[in-house]
């Protein structure tokens, strides 16, 4: 099992791994090596998200999120195959991670007295200085 926090675990059997040809650095190796791997997660029909986690996440996926909800991340920032599966899975774990965080709701609050004030007095001082700015009554 694949701990990403202490309530949510995801199973191996979950994630599919497809190794490819990586564009990244590896020299003549990169033509006949496939070292890169795309991992997909199905996140829409997974039995270990709660419903809110996995709303955040494909809302946090973005376009590495199909129609279907798979989630596909691809990594070949290094040149060997267990270092690229690594750190996708490393990547997915930060991504449910950030998804599983709630975000505190926000509070709608009134401008206070005295900050009215001071945004009126900054308004005033503007336009002065652009009442300064236009035509004189001496420039004829």
């Amino acid at each position: 099992m694949i701990q990403i926090t202490a309530q949510i675990h995801i199973d191996p059997d979950e994630l599919t791994e497809q190794f490819c040809r990586s564009p990244g650095p590896g020299g003549q190796n990169v033509n006949k090596v496939e070292t890169a791997v795309q991992l997909r997660f199905d996140v829409a029909r997974s039995p270990s998200l709660p419903e809110d986690v996995r709303q955040r996440l494909l809302r946090l996926g973005g376009r590495r999120v199909d129609n279907a909800g798979v989630l596909t991340i691809e990594a070949h920032r290094f040149r060997t195959r267990e270092r690229n599966r690594e750190d996708a899975r490393e990547r997915l774990v930060a991504l449910i991670a950030r998804a599983a965080h709630r975000p505190k709701p926000r509070v709608a609050t009134k401008p206070t007295r005295a900050s009215k004030e001071r945004r009126l007095e900054t308004k005033k001082a503007t336009a002065a200085t652009k009442r300064l700015r236009g035509r004189q009554s001496g420039d004829d």
